[in-house]
């Protein structure tokens, strides 16, 4: 169709309630989440009764736990922010190496081994977990058996949590990262090498530099992966229960506005993050450096 042509009235109107309907379906639940958590009501859902931050800061008077007064919520929120913190490190480690295997190396296998890779991000999570936790155990009582040590990170905590989320999280991080080092200019390190610099100092100072934006998107990508992971986690957790296996306990016990306080809670600090890295690459530092 000619651009410059009018569109007929029914495919204009259609086109609005399309996406109407679409952004309704996608933000119309997190926002009754998100109103719904200053509801003065001990139930998550309509009819709206007042507002109050009972949910969040607690009320004795009412026999009200809110989210910050909640200290098993509390301990699970620290539990999943310091599991999503070893992932990222770990991540952005392991998928640094894995990308300059792929682009900088040339072997036998090489594309065999890049798609094995991406293997974990299409096997369920719950399938994952599973069979992260058989091995690990099979390894685990091997090393009891034959040598008498006990390898406790191999046995379900948060050790083991790690280990399974980073299994398909470390895909996500390669992938990102390699996309950013296949479009790097060669012969930037070569005049380097060159000028007598030798490879820490080509490293440091020419290839790291470029590589910045895709590590750090590679770590929140990975922090936010890790953060609400639930599935792997089930399988993994031990007694220390992240975040997202605290609020699935709670729920089964009963729908609270707190898990809505949560929710608002996580859904904030997310945005606040997804912000951060939006106004770092639209940074002029961060263009020069692109």
């Amino acid at each position: 169709m000619i651009a410059s042509l009018q569109r007929p009235l029914w495919l204009r109107t259609g086109t609005v309630l399309y996406a109407l309907l679409f952004f309704a379906f996608l933000f119309l639940p997190l926002a009754i989440v998100a109103v719904f958590a200053f509801n003065d009501a001990p139930y998550p859902a309509p009819p709206w009764r007042g507002f109050t931050l009972d949910w969040f800061l607690g009320n004795a008077a009412t026999s009200r736990g809110g989210l910050f007064a909640d200290t098993a919520l509390m301990g699970s929120l620290w539990t999943s922010l310091v599991v999503a913190v070893w992932v990222s490190v770990l991540a952005v480690l392991v998928g640094t190496a894995n990308a300059f295997l792929i682009e900088r190396t040339q072997f036998r296998g090489k594309t065999t081994l890049s798609m094995l890779m991406l293997a974990p991000l299409v096997i369920p999570g719950v399938i994952l977990g599973i069979s992260i936790l058989a091995f690990a155990s099979r390894i685990a009582n091997l090393a009891d058996d034959l040598f008498g040590l006990e390898l406790e990170f191999l046995r379900p905590g948060l050790p083991l949590v790690v280990l399974g989320q980073l299994s398909f999280v470390v895909s996500i991080a390669t992938l990102t990262i390699s996309a950013r080092l296949k479009r790097f200019d060669g012969t930037l390190e070569e005049a380097a090498y060159n000028l007598g610099a030798n490879r820490a100092a080509v490293f440091i100072t020419i290839t790291l530099p470029y590589l910045r934006p895709a590590l750090i998107g590679a770590a929140a990508i990975a922090f936010l992966m890790s953060f609400e992971n639930f599935n792997t986690t089930l399988m993994l957790v031990g007694s220390d229960a992240p975040l997202t296996v605290m609020m699935y306990g709670r729920m089964r016990e009963g729908a609270s506005p707190v898990l809505n306080a949560v929710s608002l809670f996580l859904m904030v600090a997310s945005a606040a993050l997804a912000l951060t890295l939006l106004r770092r690459s639209s940074d002029p530092a961060t263009r020069a450096v692109q």
